[in-house]
């Protein structure tokens, strides 16, 4: 059997028991180290930190009980499966107290019972560990964000002047393709956020995102997204196994991050990421709309997509959808708050006015303004955030 990664330590008094458990757990696949009692247990760990801990309870010098108090003290998150035929209520329930993570009585008659016991326990730790390492993390991204936030609250023209810092180089022309943006806040800071940017030599990136809410508030979360997915490429580029830089998964660490963060904030956002070898666009959707327009040979119409909110349900996961782009092109993302300006009395209304109107405009950015009038716009309701990728536009 292929060998784990796994140390096991095992602390018995009992030859023939100690001997019976290491031989089934190494044809298991575990390094097994053992110890005949608890002092000689405690020095073994000490030289060779094992994964976890199996011990019985009775043996001469240390007592079990005392045995964990020591390792737990040493390594709070180390697990410990106690294995003895001492049956007693008390016992069980002080060897769980110190940090046992499991209780089994002997003679153990299916030592597949003992194995399953260690594979969770083992599987737990590292849901711990995983989960300790992504809070310190938080805490640090916490930490930076706090300082920005600081910033934006002391003074909303520095405020205004990060974030606009922040969006990208525009207009901004990669493979053949033209990206373009406006974003109109309806306060002085915007909840609205756009970015593009390379991912590999071949690969760009990009996508609009609508924060829950309006100010000062919402504007700090789209600090939280700039981090996020600037982190998020470091990291693709810094690790050669990772050979995906997909949107659903882009969409899914972000949910994962807001969540954890507690902001009491979501986000629609739409992404994607052009392929440039293949000229395949690939998508995905968080609970935005309206959802992305494509317009070509003079038609316009929606593409495909839907999915939750990004930062709101701890369940929630997405689905790239995967376009091929044609020659000569338009993709238009907008936020929400551009439905209040078109006609209409209800919002199917004006979802079902949109396409039309970005054919009227013939795609561009510089013909959306003129149809929504933004250059004259007075006070807005809600942010208003547009991007435009474009190729070979007559």
């Amino acid at each position: 059997m292929q060998k784990t990664s796994a140390t096991l330590l095992i602390i018995d008094d009992d030859d023939v028991v100690r001997a019976s458990l290491a031989a089934y757990l190494e044809d298991s696949g575990f390094r097994v180290l053992q110890a005949s009692n608890g002092q000689q247990g405690l020095t073994l760990f000490e030289q060779q930190p094992p994964d976890l801990v199996i011990c019985d309870l009775r043996m001469p010098h240390m007592g079990g009980l005392e045995l964990i108090g020591l390792l737990t003290e040493r390594v709070p998150q180390l697990p410990v499966i106690v294995v003895s035929g001492a049956g007693v209520m008390t016992d069980a329930v002080e060897a769980l107290r110190l940090g046992a993570a499991d209780y089994l009585i002997k003679p153990l008659e299916d030592l597949a019972v003992l194995e399953h016991s260690v594979h969770r326990a083992l599987e737990r730790a590292r849901l711990q560990h995983e989960n300790q390492r992504y809070r310190e993390d938080l805490e640090t991204a916490n930490r930076e964000l706090q300082a920005s936030l600081h910033l934006l609250q002391e003074d909303q023209t520095a405020g205004r002047q990060v974030q606009m810092n922040m969006l990208p180089e525009n207009p901004w022309r990669a493979a053949g393709i033209a990206f373009e943006h406006q974003i109109i806040p309806s306060l002085y800071l915007s909840g609205d956020f756009v970015d593009y940017f390379r991912v590999d030599e071949h690969r760009i990136a990009f996508y609009l995102a609508d924060v829950s809410g309006h100010g000062a508030s919402s504007a700090f979360v789209t600090v939280l997204l700039k981090f996020m997915t600037t982190r998020l490429l470091f990291e693709f580029k810094r690790n050669s196994r990772l050979r995906d830089f997909k949107p659903s998964d882009v969409l899914g660490h972000i949910n994962r991050g807001l969540i954890n963060c507690k902001l009491g904030k979501h986000v629609t956002m739409v992404g994607g990421v052009i392929d440039e070898d293949t000229g395949l666009l690939t998508y995905a959707v968080g609970g935005h709309l309206p959802l992305p327009v494509l317009y070509t040979q003079g038609q316009a119409r929606y593409l495909e997509g839907r999915g939750l909110p990004v930062g709101l349900f701890d369940e929630a996961s997405y689905q790239d959808h995967v376009v091929e782009l044609p020659p000569q092109f338009s993709l238009t993302l907008l936020s929400d708050g551009i439905l209040d300006l078109l006609p209409g009395a209800t919002l199917k209304d004006k979802e079902a006015g949109l396409p039309e109107l970005i054919g009227a405009a013939g795609g561009s950015l510089d013909g959306l303004r003129q149809r929504f009038g933004l250059s004259t716009l007075g006070e807005m309701p809600d942010d208003i955030a547009l991007l435009v990728l474009s190729r070979n536009l007559q």
